[in-house]
């Protein structure tokens, strides 16, 4: 007999109800019939997605529990419906050499709550050989943070490293160029504005389109697997696309505060709108029709304290966590008809899976890790950052009416979230 059968479920975007049969953690049975297992789940015909997969969050641990750690964070993921989440590199030590990657994976393994992957730091270019075998998500690179010339010795680094298991090195980049931003930010900071709109300004849709624009150019000339995070503008998913239709292996992200928000958000909540790059004007900014031109949604989950964000605006940290309120934002949409269930399996399951070299994850398919999040499209609720299992209390969203809720979690069939409450399971790392 099975361990657990999800009955009268409706598969995304099927309106037909199925069980799910799961033993051992894997999905070994979908059928119209009734599946006879040790425990069955009834849910009158709710909608079950694959588990969201968020490829980019700053969990913050190690060096910035106060902000975040993997209990937090992952207590959040869950509660937001997503069962894998990739953790960036800019803890305290920074993911960038063996030692620290390995210790990581110990932190994770004893603290979260969901799947976890890690990607590395690329900026220590006699740790990249090693740190490859240690199966990073990706090979994470801050291109506002360094020149050219140290560019190219590092796409060189990354270019020689062979495939694993047939699998292609991903490089993920952070696309601002650095000469573009400190201009920007020395001629804005020069006037003595401290109105938090000044840091659109500071870091203009030009820092980013150049920055997309070399990425793509060191894609073809290293032929390198380039993964372009928080797209912001329509310009950047223009120049990806082309590139794409060029033959260059280039993917992108986009977040859920650049496609629900513009910079007037900025005026309304201050620094708990302030993000890298910046939330851009309504002319600039990427909207639901643009998904298409899309990859993944990442919720680039950055969480930070109140006083932090409490600062002025060129002393505040930039960042907003996500993992809470992604997946309302986007069910709401679907509830308006702007967008599908077929759009959010792609960019938050499938294409983060495929990418990312997630092989159990991102489909309900037999065979497949038993991750899923069933949500219950009538349900409503107000977005309230004081409800977070982050420790980040604050929002940019907050107010907001959403109609389509994450009810329940179940990570290789062990429940972790039912009805808001989040239950004790052991994520693993996904890359062992």
């Amino acid at each position: 007999m099975l361990d657990l059968c999800l009955s009268n479920c409706k598969i995304a975007p099927e309106n037909i109800e199925y069980s799910i049969g799961i033993n051992d953690g894997k999905i070994v049975s979908i059928k119209r019939s009734t599946i006879k297992a040790k425990k069955t789940i009834e849910l009158n015909g709710k909608i079950v997605l694959p588990g969201l997969i968020d490829a980019h969050v700053h969990l913050r641990d190690p060096g910035f529990t106060y902000k975040e750690d993997f209990r937090s964070g992952t207590t959040a993921a869950a509660g937001g419906g997503f069962t894998t989440v990739l953790d960036m590199p800019n803890t305290k030590p920074p993911t960038n050499t063996a030692k620290t990657f390995k210790n990581k994976i110990r932190l994770g393994e004893n603290k979260s709550l969901v799947d976890f992957g890690l990607h590395a730091g690329a900026d220590n270019p006699e740790q990249i050989k090693k740190l490859a075998a240690l199966k990073p998500a990706s090979f994470k690179i801050f291109m506002d943070l360094f020149d050219d010339d140290f560019l190219m010795n590092i796409f060189g680094e990354l270019s020689d490293l062979p495939e694993i298991d047939g699998i292609k090195t991903v490089v993920s980049l952070h696309a601002e160029d650095k000469e573009i931003v400190n201009r920007y930010t020395n001629m804005v900071k020069s006037k003595e504005n401290l109105n938090p709109i000044a840091y659109v300004d500071a870091r203009p849709p030009l820092a980013e389109e150049i920055a997309v624009s070399k990425a793509i150019l060191l894609a073809k000339e290293f032929n390198l697997k380039m993964h372009v995070c928080h797209a912001s503008t329509k310009k950047s998913l223009n120049l990806i696309k082309k590139a794409k239709f060029d033959g260059c292996n280039i993917t992108s992200e986009v977040t859920p505060h650049h496609l629900f928000l513009d910079s007037s958000y900025i005026e309304q909540f201050g620094n708990f709108a302030k993000t890298n790059p910046p939330l851009r004007n309504k002319a600039n900014k990427i909207n639901l029709i643009d998904l298409y031109n899309v990859d993944i949604i990442g919720t680039d989950h950055a969480p930070h304290t109140i006083s932090e964000k409490e600062e002025n605006i060129w002393n505040a940290p930039p960042g907003i966590p996500g993992l809470e309120t992604a997946l309302p934002l986007i069910l709401t949409q679907i509830n308006r008809g702007k967008t599908s269930f077929e759009m959010l399996k792609k960019l938050l399951c499938e294409n983060p899976a495929e990418i990312f070299n997630l092989k159990n994850k991102g489909f309900i398919k037999e065979g497949m890790d038993a991750d899923f999040v069933v949500v219950d499209m009538k349900k409503e609720d107000i977005i309230n950052p004081d409800n977070f299992y982050s420790k980040a209390h604050y929002s940019p969203f907050k107010g907001q009416k959403v109609q389509g809720l994450p009810i329940m979690t179940i990570l290789r069939g062990e429940i972790v979230m039912k009805e808001g409450e989040v239950y004790e399971t052991n994520g693993k790392f996904v890359y062992s």
